[in-house]
């Protein structure tokens, strides 16, 4: 539900003259929950909170934490450097879930337990996030998103303290992440470059919340715990208010990154032999595979260095994906060519016989590509060393 029509819709609120107190006896607050689509965005589902008037006529709006335009200026500029940031808004529910029902999601609402104190509480706090000054906020993933920000107004509202669930099983960020990604694997190989040894790390339960679905979970067994020490059930009730009809997996390349990494292995290996066998010096072949590595490098670089969002700059597949392959490559085919010597290869194959030996003692969880990758550079370079040897 991030649609620029739906980015502006918040002034909606103020233009239609909704922005004013509401009875809590007569609203009926929910969590709502959204199934994935097939945008890359999209791909984790959505989360948002419904507040509906009981009485005949009365308003129905959804305020949603999760909305953005790549129109603005510099916006993936800003984004990868962590410093995006995100709005809230305002639409009447039969828009919102006209957008889900078009696409094939599923929405889940689950109807919150709250006195009428806390509806209205909660009612002036989002009334009070749309207002200019306060609509924007930094967004992070993992820490700060949707769903973190629905949680916390949700608890902001509430007399007491929202107790969740005891957290069952052990997971990191990456696991999770990849649950959703599993069906597509292209996707997931650009999180797994980008992400760093910090996601990987275990994760609390409240830290789980930042995907809607576990917020739904979790949410599904909460209480409310008063100041008195009473107990009550955070979700009275919990259905699909609107129908999915399944969302089909956009189509990626066929092969997944793993094959064409290991592809790209039998190849480098196969020529490297003729090469060996032919005692020739195929240069040419080091362009395609120092360019993938260094291009990819360039990402992993920068995010390491420059971004802020927090589980990038403890990114160990640096050691592989960096610029220098890039930066080598026209001295390393110019050395080919004339048959010169270089330093480069003798360097390259200790960096890379070190990321190969040690990386099973470093805690991250490398991308499907990283070791065939390295495996294709090491290759190329031990061959020149070789053929150095033998002069």
């Amino acid at each position: 539900m991030r649609t620029f029509r739906l980015f502006c819709l918040y002034t909606l609120l103020y233009i239609a003259g909704v922005a004013r107190a509401l009875p809590g006896d007569s609203l009926e607050v929910g969590l709502l929950t959204c199934s994935p689509g097939t945008e890359v965005y999209a791909l984790y589902g959505h989360t948002a909170i419904r507040v509906r008037s009981c009485a005949p006529g009365g308003e129905d709006w959804v305020f949603n934490y999760g909305l953005f335009s790549f129109n603005r200026p510099h916006f993936i500029w800003r984004f990868a450097l962590g410093e995006c940031d995100y709005q809230i808004g305002a639409v009447p529910y039969r828009y919102f879930a006209e957008e889900y029902a078009g696409r094939g999601s599923s929405v889940y609402q689950q109807t919150l337990n709250l006195t009428a104190e806390e509806k209205e509480r909660l009612w002036a706090l989002l009334l009070d996030n749309l207002r200019p000054e306060n609509r924007e906020y930094r967004y992070n993933f993992f820490y700060d998103n949707c769903t973190t920000r629905a949680r916390d107004r949700i608890e902001d509202a509430v007399d007491g303290d929202i107790v969740y669930p005891a957290q069952d099983t052990a997971c990191t960020f990456r696991g999770i992440v990849h649950q959703y990604t599993a069906d597509y694997p292209w996707a997931e190989l650009g999180n797994d470059i980008c992400l760093g040894a910090a996601a990987d790390r275990p994760i609390s339960a409240r830290e789980e919340m930042f995907a809607p679905f576990r917020m739904l979970r979790y949410a599904d067994g909460a209480v409310i715990r008063g100041a008195d020490g009473r107990e009550r059930p955070l979700v009275l009730s919990t259905h699909e208010v609107v129908k999915g009809r399944g969302v089909e997996a956009a189509a990626e390349f066929p092969l997944p990154p793993s094959a064409c990494a290991w592809l790209l292995v039998a190849v480098v290996a196969v020529l490297t032999a003729v090469e060996r066998w032919r005692r020739a010096c195929y240069w040419w072949l080091d362009v395609p595979v120092m360019a993938l590595a260094g291009v990819i490098g360039l990402v992993v670089t920068f995010l390491f260095f420059f971004s802020v969002h927090p589980t990038v700059g403890t990114n160990w597949q640096v050691w592989v994906f960096n610029p220098v392959p890039l930066l080598a490559m026209p001295w390393v085919a110019y050395c080919g060519i004339k048959r010169r010597k270089t330093a480069y290869h003798a360097c390259n194959a200790a960096v890379l016989m070190f990321f190969m030996i040690f990386s099973a003692f470093i805690p991250q969880d490398f991308c499907a590509v990283v070791v065939p990758l390295a495996l294709a550079l090491l290759l190329r370079s031990c061959s020149y060393v070789v053929s150095y040897c033998e002069k």
